[in-house]
């Protein structure tokens, strides 16, 4: 993908996706920062990058909800040639569900984090008139869900706000990027399939019954997700920006898992 020496930074990088993601462009020659709250768990894929590939791998154990993070993190990180943020889960709920304070708390972290990252990596990008930002946001803000709306709602804004800021960054000399995965078999999915399968199946370990729904009978691969942001981030789509790439086996199309 020609992205060797180049050097990208990694929100949630230490688990799921957002490891999958470092573990390829690792393979590629990438030098890596990843984020994420848990200092064990960054250290752990730390020392598993760095077994599989020849590169710098630095960890960084922040809360990005928090202010003033952002920006003293890109104080001290400034020079970095492809930004994916992915850190942040909201959770499901309907609107009576979900009370204030949890809302609030995941969209500090999943979608005001992201707003932050943009603004001090695109600032530092833009100096340099080179950069790609991939948000990894999640077909929950096409597919609207009433028992997901501060997800679906957090991730609608998002896609807004990635395909406007990507729409006038080429002259700025940088590309923006939205992509939103489906259903993907991350260890949070499952938690959630298995709580599904308790409740409505008495039997938690009935969980992959409901991947029956899925598109061909599976929820994606995390390098399914990896291996189209890797060629997003590289120059073979040096043209793509301003808009929002959908990787859900087409669930957004036809309109439900049924």
């Amino acid at each position: 993908m020609g992205l060797a020496g180049r050097t990208a930074l990694i929100t949630g990088g230490s688990k799921g996706i957002g490891f999958s993601i470092a573990e390829m462009l690792a393979a590629e020659g990438c030098h890596l920062h990843l984020v994420a709250r848990s200092k064990s768990d960054l250290h752990e894929a730390k020392d598993k990058l760095l077994s599989e590939s020849q590169v710098n791998v630095e960890v960084h154990d922040l809360d990005l909800a928090k202010r003033g993070v952002v920006a003293n993190l890109a104080s001290q990180v400034p020079n970095i040639d492809i930004l994916v943020n992915n850190a942040g889960a909201i959770p499901r709920g309907t609107l009576e569900e979900v009370d204030e304070d949890r809302w609030r708390e995941a969209w500090d972290l999943k979608v005001f984090g992201y707003i932050n990252m943009c603004r001090e990596y695109y600032r530092l990008m833009k100096e340099r008139r080179k950069g790609v930002i991939i948000n990894i946001l999640g077909n929950g803000g096409e597919a609207l869900d009433a028992g997901y709306i501060a997800g679906g709602a957090g991730n609608a804004a998002l896609m807004a706000f990635s395909r406007a800021l990507g729409g006038q960054s080429p002259k700025d000399g940088i590309r923006v990027i939205g992509v939103n995965p489906g259903p993907v078999a991350t260890e949070r999915l499952v938690t959630l399939m298995k709580k599904e399968a308790r409740g409505r199946l008495s039997d938690e370990s009935r969980w992959q019954e409901f991947e029956k729904g899925f598109p061909f009978g599976r929820a994606a691969t995390v390098e399914e997700i990896a291996a189209t942001v890797v060629l997003l981030a590289s120059d073979h789509s040096s043209y793509t920006t301003g808009t929002v790439v959908t990787i859900d086996g087409g669930i957004v199309n036809r309109g439900s898992l049924i």
